[in-house]
């Protein structure tokens, strides 16, 4: 346990932060929420009814579509785009999708290598895009999630006030939803872009997210 502990250390710590901060904002969440039917003079809500509820669902979805979009596109752009001095960023000789020989796919495939790697055709060729695929797949979801329950949640608050209700397809095109949207991907935006600038002159010791302390700011692909 000790050991499994260790050589998981990472996730293990993140899951938790996770799981703490969900619970914290269903509860903030749901005292927030019950505020606002008291405002207008509704009967208010249980605990297990508002994590049932489309208000909580929009909540949670808004931000995990941003955040594996933000994944999504850096796994993919930097294939092809690089940052000179960042360990954000690929070496300034790598770009594209490198040899198979760099990739240790096919005949350069080595004894510990995933078995997609050493095959070809399709398999090989869906597993060396799977970690961009999944990333793409779990934002559009996320997405698709957070517009069902906006337009879900933005509904009861329109009959709350007697006023008409809105389609799917309106309520994608509102300023709601594109608020709610855009105010997370342009915080996404930025911290990727700082994290790729800053990383270039800044240091963290023993941060594989940093360069060593001692490397040039042009050093380029180096990991502390």
């Amino acid at each position: 346990m000790r050991r499994f502990v260790r050589d998981n250390g990472l996730t293990l710590s993140f899951g938790i932060a996770f799981l703490l901060a969900l619970v914290g904002q269903a509860v903030a969440g749901h005292a927030d929420f019950n505020n606002q039917l008291a405002d207008d003079g509704v009967a208010q809500v249980g605990f297990g009814d508002y994590l049932m509820s489309s208000d909580f669902a929009v909540d949670v979805t808004e931000n995990w579509q941003s955040e594996y979009l933000q994944f999504f596109l850096f796994i993919t752009v930097t294939v092809w785009l690089v940052q000179r001095g960042s360990p954000e960023s690929k070496e300034m000789h790598k770009t594209g999708k490198e040899s198979d020989k760099d990739q240790q796919v096919g005949r350069y495939a080595r004894r510990n290598s995933p078995r997609w790697a050493g095959v070809g055709g399709v398999r090989q060729g869906l597993y060396a895009r799977s970690l961009g695929l999944v990333m793409g797949v779990i934002f559009a979801l996320s997405w698709l999630v957070q517009a069902i329950a906006g337009v879900a949640a933005y509904n009861e608050q329109q009959l709350r006030q007697l006023q008409a209700p809105m389609s799917l397809g309106d309520y994608v095109g509102s300023a709601d939803f594109w608020s709610r949207t855009l105010q997370n991907w342009q915080s996404e935006f930025l911290a990727v872009a700082s994290m790729a600038i800053l990383s270039v002159y800044l240091r963290q010791r023993g941060s594989p997210e940093s360069k060593p302390v001692g490397a040039a700011h042009s050093s380029t692909g180096v990991e502390g």
